[in-house]
């Protein structure tokens, strides 16, 4: 098993990954993409040095779920170290590689999370599960698949959901799950609130702090975030902010790459 990097890479970089994205997985044309495909069938975008034809203007051309989608590194780790540099191309499984691609993605989103509580409020447990999560990582494909991934995202859900509270406080409002779609929140005031799993989807939050706030799984499609400070949200991802409305006056945390969609506000 190759050695274990206390720093593991979990922000995508397409030029050391075989597009892997766009070979194995499916998607829908009702799920943002500009046609249906199947898994394994390589986008008809794909140019032959494995780059996108369409990628400066994926939104403009109808494109957004490619847009949206983050394999949190998953796609060149699978590329440069799982399958030792060896593209789709030279596979005789993809069933097995794009399988392959989607445990590691969880493991990489779990591996993201878990950073973020070793930096804001540290727990051995947490650091326990992040380090065997790490080696999980440089596995073969076979215990890759053989891996019980349910247990492993049940436990990081737990050890997640603990350093949430240890950072908003008990007496911190808890929205959990709550469907708030299309509503205007701008007089409620949810710093530190729990919105993890909450339908934020067309959600009014302009220029309101959730500073604190737990945001994880929670779904803000088309929310409008222009002003709003998210510096100090808890587990935000690069999708959700991919899917929302955001402009120049938004903040976002560190390390966050802010969406190019994001245009000046009006």
């Amino acid at each position: 098993m190759p050695t274990t990097s206390p720093e593991p890479e979990l922000t995508a970089d397409c030029s050391r990954c075989f597009a892997l994205c766009c070979v194995l997985l499916p998607y829908r044309r009702d799920a943002g993409f500009g046609a249906d495909k199947a898994g394994g069938v390589p986008c008809h975008h794909l140019r032959a040095d494995d780059r996108c034809g369409i990628h400066a203007d994926l939104r403009e051309r109808g494109w957004s779920g490619c847009a949206v989608f983050d394999c949190f590194g998953a796609g060149q780790h699978a590329s440069q170290v799982t399958y030792g540099g060896r593209s789709w191309r030279d596979q005789d499984d993809l069933g097995e590689m794009a399988a392959v691609l989607s445990v590691l993605r969880r493991v990489h989103e779990m591996l993201t999370h878990l950073g973020e509580v070793g930096r804001r409020s540290p727990d051995p447990a947490a650091e326990d599960l992040r380090q065997r999560l790490l080696e999980l990582r440089d596995a073969t494909p076979v215990e890759l698949l053989t891996a019980d991934l349910d247990q492993l995202h049940e436990e990081c859900g737990d050890l997640l959901a603990a350093a949430s509270l240890r950072v908003r406080g008990p007496r911190a409002p808890d929205l959990a799950r709550a469907d708030l779609a299309g509503r205007d929140l701008r007089g409620r005031d949810v710093r530190s609130a729990c919105l993890r799993g909450a339908v934020l989807i067309g959600v009014d939050l302009r220029g309101l702090d959730l500073g604190a706030a737990d945001l994880l799984g929670a779904d803000l499609r088309d929310a409008d975030l222009r002003g709003t400070d998210l510096r100090d949200a808890l587990f935000l991802t690069g999708p959700q902010l991919e899917s929302a409305r955001g402009d120049v006056t938004t903040t976002i945390p560190d390390g966050r790459r802010r969406p190019a969609s994001w245009a000046p506000q009006d």
